[in-house]
């Protein structure tokens, strides 16, 4: 008999559950139905499979409620010993699903009333479906959107959550690991000077119309940030020039910490035309100044904190500012991190040079 997709929300039992399950049925026969929706096995997938091994005839009941996602879910984790893991997958592949229900519940009750109030129930938010699906199963929305994420990045995670091999925590630290791989060979050398872009991952989202960092490049976690061993290629005394925008300034302190610098001060890049953001209009980014050891500018030559410079294509930076870089430190070997093409006097490290 098949199984109706719905069923396989759940993960089939582990062998040492299903054993207990099968002398179970040898021993008292099978108690609860199975659950039968469209022609198909919608509730007790691993009772038919273990009626047919120990030679038990299974009874089945049709479903007739119209909540069918909902009735497995509810059935399933009262009896299943999943772990949050797993209860976050199941959220995710059933979010729309539940969603749809619950608007058809909103709808049924309030037709009661008026035939057109369909015309006065918004549509469903962003965030919403998933919210609906954390409540069902017991985990937050947050944790669902990380397992989606865990399974576009490293889709071959998704079946060992789903397993109860491993936790959505342990498939987060395996792929920083992986996409950490990536970047940290750097060079074989010692640099006083440091220009660094980094390609920051934010944790909010934007409008529909509005791109973010991830649609031009791949983005870095803090922790993959971090990661890099960028303390082996500086030397004892040394000057870090990183790019921050302000949604990311409090947490670009950590990275300024693991990489072995103090912030010092900022230059404020007016990019004259405004950028769409949360709290205000963004029309500016800032060059945080950090050093490492003792390592103030070898030219006194003070320049204003804050340079208007018209911005041009995604995430590129004015040579105004390098320009400002080698005038006040002339001495000392250089490189920028994370940099897009090649710079005169400067060694470069980036996936776009």
């Amino acid at each position: 008999m098949e199984f109706h997709e719905i069923a396989n929300l759940f993960p089939m039992m582990q062998p040492e559950e299903f054993d207990q399950l099968k002398q179970d049925i040898k021993a008292n026969g099978l108690i609860e139905p199975i659950i039968t929706f469209e022609g198909m096995i919608l509730d007790g997938r691993n009772r038919w499979l273990a009626c047919g091994e120990v030679e038990t005839y299974p009874r089945f009941e049709e479903y007739e409620g119209d909540q069918p996602v909902s009735y497995v879910i509810s059935k399933n984790l009262h009896r299943r010993h999943l772990n949050k893991s797993q209860r976050a997958g199941i959220g995710w592949e059933a979010k729309e699903p539940l969603a749809d229900e619950a608007k058809k519940r909103q709808l049924s009750g309030l037709l009661q009333f008026q035939d057109t109030v369909l015309e006065l129930v918004p549509e469903r938010e962003k965030g919403n479906a998933r919210d609906l699906a954390g409540e069902a199963v017991g985990v937050s929305g947050r944790y669902i959107d990380d397992f989606g994420k865990i399974v576009s990045e490293a889709p071959e995670y998704k079946e060992p959550i789903m397993s109860g091999e491993m936790t959505i925590t342990q498939a987060k630290r395996e792929i920083t690991k992986q996409q950490t791989k990536e970047y940290v060979e750097l060079p074989d050398a010692k640099y006083r000077v440091i220009y660094a872009d980094p390609p920051w991952q934010y944790g909010n989202t934007m409008p529909d119309n509005f791109g973010e960092q991830r649609d031009h490049y791949r983005t870095m976690t803090m922790t993959e940030l971090c990661l890099m061993p960028v303390k082996n290629i500086v030397e004892n005394n040394a000057v870090l020039f990183l790019w921050v925008t302000s949604p990311i300034l409090e947490e670009s302190f950590e990275l300024i910490k693991a990489w072995g610098f103090k912030y010092k001060a900022s230059f404020v890049w007016d990019k004259i035309k405004h950028v769409m953001g949360h709290y205000n209009s963004v029309r500016h980014e800032l060059l945080l100044v950090c050093t490492r050891g003792s390592c103030q500018p070898d030219v006194k030559k003070l320049f204003d904190s804050v340079v208007s410079i018209e911005r041009t294509e995604h995430s590129v930076k004015p040579e105004e500012f390098r320009d400002i870089i080698d005038t006040i430190y002339p001495y000392g070997k250089r490189i920028e991190l994370f940099a897009r093409d090649e710079a005169e006097g400067w060694d470069v490290y980036g996936n776009e040079v």
